[in-house]
This record gives C-alpha cells, structure tokens and sequence, in this order.
C-alpha cells in the first residue's frame, strides 16, 4: 500500500516553524477562502514563502533551490527555453540532460503546467522547488540585463556607416514596387485565397529548420498543407508583413497587423500576428468573416432549453452575463450574435475590446491600446458617462476591470463579458479570487455560460455506427437505453469534407442561471465544487450532457464530445465508478 504524503501543516510543525494552533487557524481560513493553507500561512505572517517551499519539497521528494545562493544563479540556463514560457509561468531552465530538462518551479501541483511544458520542449521535465517571489525576482533581472544588452547592440549597429538599414530599406522598396504579377505575390495570395476556400479559421507561415510549413486550421484542427522551400521564406514573410503593415525591419519583438481583401467577391479581413520564433518569425493571419458572427442564435448550437433562458437573460435590463471559455471555444461569436439581437435604434450599445475583431453598425465599439494608456478600464469608466443600455467587455482580465463591471451592473446597465474559465461556476470563484467582494459577486451576476466548439459529421459521408465504443459512451454518460432509441453515427471521410469525416462546428453549453442558493454559496465564498451541485441541483445542464444530446441527434461522435468536454466527462466516469 503507497505511504500517504504528509500534510504541510505536519511538515511545517514537525519543524518547529508554526504550532499546532497555527495550522488550525490556517486550515479554517483556507476552507472559507478557496486558498491553500500554504498562502494562508504566509498571509497571516506565520512562516515564509521560502519556508513553504521548503516544505513542498519534502512534501514531494524534490530538491529546494535558493535563488540567493550564487551557485544556483550561475546554474540558470535561459537558452533552454523559450523567454515567453520562463515570463508566462515563472519557471527556471536549469539544465538539459539526456532527453530531460531539469526546470526550476514553485508549484509541484500545477500539473497541467508540467503537461504544457512536456509538449512544449518536446522532452521530460525534472523539477526542483523554488520561492515564487525569488525566481520572478531573478527572471526580471535577468531580462533585464539582456534587454540592455540588446539595446546597447542595437545602438552601436545604429552608428556604422551603413546604420544596418540599409538592406532593409531596399528591401521594402523592393517590395512595394513588385506587382501584382511577381511571383511571391502570387504564392502569398494564393496561400491566402487557399485557406478562405477551404474553411481554415486560420493560417499558419513556420519557419521550421529546413523548409517553410504552411498549415491551416480547419474546424478547430490543424492540418499541414504545403512545405515552402527555405530559400523562399524571407520573401514570404516581408509580403505578409508589409500587406498587414507590420515593420519588416523589426523582428525581435512580436508585431500585430491587419489585412483587407476582396476574396470570391467577399471583403474579408485578417487580424496577423507576427512572433520571433528559433528559425524565424512565425506568422499566423486569423481570417475574420463578416458572416460569420450572424449566423443566427438558433445555428449556433442551441437547444430550446438552453436558447430560451438564454433569451431571457441578454433582454433583462440590468446584470452582468458572463460566458466563459478556453480560447477559440467561440465566445466572441456568442456574445455578438447576442449584440446583433439587441442591436436596435432606442438600444445605446458600447464595446470595450481588444482587438475589435468584426465592425457592426449601430454599435460603438472601442479599441484597447494599452501603449498610449488606453486600457480596459479606462475605457469602461468612459463609457459609463455615455448613457449606455449594454456594455460588452472583450474580456475581464483583473481586479479594476471586473469591479467597474459590476458597479455598471448595479447601476442599471447589461454587461456582457467573457472570462477564461473550464466551466460556468468556477466563474464565481474567478471572480472573488480577482480580489471583487463577495456580495457584489453575488448581486451583480444573472448568469454564466460555458462552452466548447465540437466538429459536427459531415452530412455527405456520415453512417451509423453499429458498435460504438462502450469507453467514449460511458464518458459521455450514454446508456442502453439512449442506444435502444437512437442512432449513434460515426465518420467516414469525402471530398467534400477533406477525408475528414466532419464539416463545421457547433457550440455545446452549460447555462447557470443564479438563483437565492447560488447567490448565497458566492456571498460565503463556497468552493466550485458546492456551486457547481447547487447549480446541477437549479437545473443547470453539464457541458457533457449537450454534447450527449447532439451525439443521439447523429450530429457529432461520442469521442468529439469526450475530447471537447473531457473534464466533465471524467468525472462522471469516476462517479459511476465508485
């Protein structure tokens, strides 16, 4: 039988750091407020963060690394790994080994750091436990200190006699001169004409070692395409950069763009990011069709439950309704087809976004700049002088934005807003962990949405499937019966679908609607886990269960919707389980 890990409140006493009393306290705070007893500790000034770190690492076997120590400093290889991962997550590179990368982190229970991280680098990661405060503390001088280095580079290349502009700036007149006839044009349109007519959301140039990938993302999938000679890439990329008005000079920090283009008749735009990668700036163009956010709330994937109370709550006068999400689960698409709905002449509306992706008449839609300090919340503050009936917020991101909206909320406007949670009642905990007071939390919410986009059969090639895996259904919580009444269908693959077996997608939801029980759970700083039943308990459909009722529809496979929704999917296994 495997020996029970010891408790950090065990740990931390057996050492002599806190008392028992202490613990107590600490656990008693951490239940009421969603924390761990670590932080708590550290909060209430009864240890350090190195103390925890410490008991972490014995907690979890791992070796603890002072960052004060010069030996551990001068083991800090920061060309191991990408600077946005080391920025992004605070982790340390430290050394490479055999196929493992040993990485200095401060959370040994982030698991899903440890997977990203994995696919990321490509190999094993070994971790050892550090403070949170001193490996921050570390990267930021040490970018620091490269940054300088960089810019005194950059201004001694600024006074040779050549400047190292001069290849650039003929480069660019070059191709601004080009025609539309000259070859790199051509391929470059062609890419791009290629990727509307195949129904790619995006398209994406990689410099990869030794050639140019070119992949398109297809209903949420990428597919590779075509592999560009290397020799072709410099010109591919200045075409792209100068066509979204990027500097093609520039390729040491990421740049955003945007291209206009008449393809098949249509006026399309492309929203290009540009990021400095190892073999070259990889860029991705995001084609934004103007169609595509009115396409209706019944086509969206709606059940009549679910558009009924969804109805109900974007016309309600006031409130705050949240539909969360990971990215690319289609959010935006959601909340604008709610705008085009309210979108009426005695309806003022406003937008706060970043960027604003789709123009729509009738609606003032204002554009975040962060570079001259026109933020999300400054721009919320403005529009409240502005008289307006809704309000829809690109996405909350921090305490100032959240604490804006509900106040809005709770002086008579309708807020619409997205925020990055994996399901509808961790929105709550989101929010109060943001640092937004419990009971505005409670008072100011009328619902949270969550959804995800799954790939719907293509109608062309789609045949019942005669024995369904028992493994997806039992995930996706099909019984014998549900089997008995309906059909359950799989894919096969066409031209018209690309051999893939599916064409399009469409949203699964889950719609919590708050009620007194769920106000209340929020206003105490309940766990998700007590929301989420009282949810389920107010009549709240899991993600899952949608996916189900599609998959008995013979829209979509039970192994879509158990990759799509795999987390709520678990679970139920695990409960029926037990």
């Amino acid at each position: 039988m495997a020996r029970s890990r010891k408790k950090i409140g065990e740990i931390l006493a057996k050492w002599g750091i806190v008392t028992t009393q202490q613990v107590d306290e600490a656990l008693k705070v951490s239940q009421g407020s969603g924390k761990r007893i670590g932080q708590v500790l550290v909060d209430l000034e009864y240890c350090t963060e190195d103390d925890i770190a410490k008991a972490l690492a014995s907690q979890y076997g791992l070796e603890y690394i002072d960052l004060d120590s010069q030996d551990a400093m001068r083991a800090a290889h920061m060309d191991l790994m990408p600077v946005d991962l080391v920025k992004k997550y605070l982790v340390l590179p430290l050394e490479k080994k055999d196929g493992r990368l040993k990485v200095l982190i401060h959370d040994p229970m982030d698991l899903e750091l440890l997977d990203m991280l994995r696919f990321r680098m490509n190999c094993e990661i070994d971790t050892v436990i550090g403070s949170r405060t001193k490996i921050k503390k570390f990267i930021d001088s040490l970018l620091s200190e490269t940054q300088s280095t960089i810019d005194d580079t950059v201004r001694q290349l600024s006074i040779d006699k050549d400047g190292g502009r001069g290849e650039s700036d003929a480069m660019i007149a070059a191709m601004k001169e080009e025609g539309a006839d000259a070859p790199i044009v051509r391929l470059v349109h062609k890419i791009i004409h290629d990727g509307v007519n195949q129904r790619a959301s995006d398209i994406h140039i990689e410099p990869m070692h030794d050639r140019v990938r070119l992949r398109y993302r297809i209903d949420g999938v990428c597919h590779e395409r075509d592999n560009i000679p290397k020799r072709m890439q410099s010109s591919i990329l200045t075409r792209a950069k100068i066509m979204s008005g990027m500097k093609i000079e520039e390729r040491r920090i990421p740049q955003d763009g945007r291209i206009k283009l008449k393809v098949n008749g249509v006026q399309i735009d492309f929203r290009v990011s540009a990021c400095p990668a190892y073999h070259g700036e990889s860029v991705v163009m995001r084609i934004l069709r103007p169609d595509s956010v009115r396409i209706g709330l019944e086509n969206l994937g709606f059940e009549p439950d679910h558009l009924d109370a969804f109805n109900k709550i974007i016309k309600r006068p006031n409130g705050i309704f949240l539909v969360t999400g990971p990215t690319g689960s289609g959010k935006t698409t959601t909340l604008y087809s709610a705008l085009d709905v309210l979108n009426r002449p005695d309806k003022k509306i406003i937008t706060a976004e970043d960027p604003v992706e789709y123009n729509f008449t009738g609606i003032n839609q204002c554009q975040v700049r962060e570079d001259i300090g026109l933020s999300f919340s400054r721009i919320l503050r403005a529009m409240l002088r502005q008289a307006p009936n809704i309000i829809l917020i690109g996405e909350i991101r921090d305490k100032e934005v959240a604490e804006v909206a509900t106040q809005a909320a709770l002086t008579g406007h309708l807020v619409f807003s997205t925020l990055h949670t994996n399901d509808a009642p961790s929105a709550i905990t989101r929010l109060i962990d943001m640092g937004v007071k419990p009971f505005l939390v409670a008072s100011s919410i009328q619902a949270v949405m969550a959804q995800r986009l799954i790939r719907i059969l293509c109608p062309q090639c789609k045949v019942p499937d005669p024995s369904p895996n028992p493994y997806y259904l039992k995930l996706i919580g099909a019984g014998e019966q549900d089997l008995k009444d309906h059909t359950v269908m799989k894919a096969v693959g066409c031209p018209a679908c690309s051999n893939t077996g599916y064409r399009g997608r469409k949203a699964i939801f889950e719609m919590m609607v708050m009620s007194s029980e769920i106000r209340e759970l929020a206003f105490k700083r309940a766990a998700t886990t007590q929301i989420r039943k009282a949810a389920i308990a107010s009549g709240m459909s899991p993600l899952v269960n949608d996916g189900r009722v599609k998959v008995l529809k013979g829209l979509t496979t039970p192994e879509e919707v158990a990759r799509m929704a795999q987390v709520e999917g678990m679970s139920m296994a695990e409960e029926e389980a037990v």
